[in-house]
């Protein structure tokens, strides 16, 4: 692939990485609105799944001939069920921070799914990005990496899921784009909706409550994910799964931000240094 190519792969993963950090805020005011993120998270799939089915409506059949698309499904309906809850009932910088120790699950899983031996550039840079993610982390009273909290393993599940969905776009990429398409956003509805009834019978999950004054905000969410998720696509398919990890470290920068611009964090020295770190590594990385 050519430099220009390369650039726009990156560029398709930051913009990705821009609409998931910033998700929180809409997810957060649909449940102030009585619609729980995992109920959210089925609605804008499936509406998601019907648009891609009205535009490629092919893509069932070519889905249906390559069932190995089943684990993209569940590796994608599993990250949307970890980080969108997750990111809802958390602190939204600690769980992006946990959802992306994701790159050491992706060096791992590109292994050994893709032969993918590390090398020594990615190893380093893999090093800066968790070394920053130590340094944000590691404040005088919470030991880390222990998980104290439910949004904690959430983000931590969510994190290996999106792992394994990069690895296996990259495996699966000689399947139709639709049919890839077709699985991720299958999958993200009905993981959600699944989750959802359990954690509805076990009075974990509050039932959706119906009403038209989310339904701007739903359908803007919709639209959003819709396009990142094409922009995953394209870019997870042309670059190493060690790059698209780090590429999508830039998540964290985006979360931040908008937490600290709606007041729903703080920036102190130690975040400034772990997140300058972790952007340096993502920087590296595109360039690369």
């Amino acid at each position: 692939m050519n430099r220009r190519g390369t650039v726009l792969a990156a560029f398709a993963l930051v913009f990705n990485a821009f609409v998931w950090g910033v998700s929180w805020w809409p997810f957060r005011e649909l449940q102030s609105q009585g619609l729980h993120p995992l109920w959210s998270t089925a609605l804008i799939y499936f509406f998601s799944l019907a648009c891609i089915w009205a535009w490629r409506p092919g893509g069932w059949r070519s889905f249906a001939q390559h069932p190995q698309l089943w684990w993209l499904a569940v590796a994608a309906g599993l990250t949307n069920v970890g980080f969108n809850w997750a990111v809802t009932v958390g602190d939204v910088v600690r769980v992006v921070l946990l959802f992306y120790l994701m790159p050491a699950w992706s060096v791992l899983l590109a292994w050994g799914l893709l032969g993918e031996r590390p090398t020594r550039a990615s190893l380093l840079r893999l090093v800066l990005a968790m070394a920053g993610v130590l340094i944000v982390l590691k404040s005088p009273g919470s030991p880390w990496p222990v998980p104290y909290s439910a949004a904690d393993w959430l983000a931590l599940m969510g994190g290996f899921s999106f792992a394994a969905t990069n690895v296996l776009l990259r495996k699966l990429a000689y399947t139709p784009g639709e049919a890839r398409m077709m699985a991720m956003f299958g999958g993200g509805g009905l993981m959600a909706t699944a989750t959802a009834l359990l954690g509805l019978a076990w009075h974990i999950v509050p039932a959706p409550l119906w009403s038209t004054s989310w339904a701007g905000v739903a359908l803007g969410l919709a639209l959003a994910f819709l396009l990142s998720n094409m922009a995953l696509q394209y870019g997870a398919a042309r670059l190493a799964a060690s790059t698209t990890a780090l590429v999508m470290l830039t998540e964290i920068l985006f979360a931040s931000l908008s937490a600290a611009a709606l007041g729903a964090a703080e920036f102190s020295p130690r975040t400034l240094l772990g997140g300058s770190l972790i952007v340096l590594a993502a920087l590296l990385a595109a360039r690369k």
